[in-house]
C-alpha cells in the first residue's frame, strides 16, 4: 500500500495533500456475493443515508440477518416496494436472485477473472450498468485500479479539490485519472473521503 500512496503523491501533489490530511487507506470490503451487489443496486441514484435505510429494511425483511437470493425470492414484490425500493430496482434485485439460483450466474467465479470480464458478465444483466459494476469491483472484489468516473461524488470531489469552475464530465475525470494508474481505486477512495467520512459506501 505504501508503494501506491508514494506513487499517487509523486504523480499528483494535490491528491497527495488529501492523502496526508486523511491518513491511512482503510477501505472496508464486503463479501463478494449477492448482498454486496444488491447494496450497489440500492445505492443507484440515491444518497448513501437513504440507501442504507432501505437496504437495512430489505435485509431485515429477508430474515436471518443475511440477504440471500432464496430469501429475496420468497418476498412478494409488493412487500419489497413497501420497503422503499422502486419498481425497477425490485425487478433488478429479483432477476439477479433468479440468475444466481438457476446457476446462470456465478458471483464467486468473478474473483478469478479480469475487470473487463466482470464488467461484461454483470452488465449483461438488466439494471446493472458501469457504476454498479465499479462499486462491486471496488468494494467487494477489492480491485486496485478502478475509476468510477461517472460517480457524482467523484466528480464533485474533483471539482472541489482541483478548483474547477464547472462539474467535470466523466471523460475529463478519466483523463485526469491516467496519472493515478495503476492505483485509481485508492485515489477514488481518498476523493470520496474528501467529501465526508463515509460517503455512503
Amino acid at each position: 500500500m505504501q508503494r501506491a500512496l508514494d506513487h499517487l503523491k509523486a504523480s499528483d501533489p494535490v491528491l497527495g495533500r488529501i492523502i496526508d490530511q486523511t491518513g491511512p487507506y482503510l477501505i472496508e470490503l464486503l463479501e463478494p456475493g449477492y448482498e454486496a451487489l444488491v447494496k450497489a443496486i440500492v445505492l443507484q441514484q440515491l444518497s448513501g443515508k437513504v440507501a442504507e435505510v432501505i437496504f437495512k429494511r430489505l435485509v431485515a425483511a429477508a430474515g436471518n440477518g443475511r440477504l440471500t437470493p432464496e430469501a429475496v425470492l420468497r418476498l412478494r414484490p409488493a412487500k419489497m416496494r413497501a420497503l422503499g425500493l422502486s419498481k425497477a430496482k425490485t425487478v433488478y434485485i429479483r432477476e439477479l436472485a433468479r440468475q444466481l439460483v438457476s446457476g446462470k450466474l456465478d458471483l464467486a467465479g468473478l474473483m478469478a477473472v479480469s475487470d473487463d470480464e466482470v464488467h461484461a458478465r454483470l452488465t449483461a444483466l438488466k439494471g446493472i450498468g458501469p457504476w454498479t459494476v465499479h462499486m462491486f469491483l471496488i468494494f467487494a472484489l477489492g480491485r486496485p485500479d478502478v475509476m468510477p468516473s461517472g460517480d457524482l461524488g467523484i466528480r464533485v470531489a474533483v471539482r472541489n479539490v482541483y478548483g474547477l469552475a464547472e462539474m467535470p464530465q466523466p471523460g475529463e475525470v478519466e483523463e485526469m485519472a491516467l496519472r493515478w494508474q495503476p492505483y485509481r481505486t485508492i485515489a477514488s477512495w481518498y476523493l470520496w473521503r474528501s467529501l465526508e467520512a463515509k460517503a455512503g459506501l
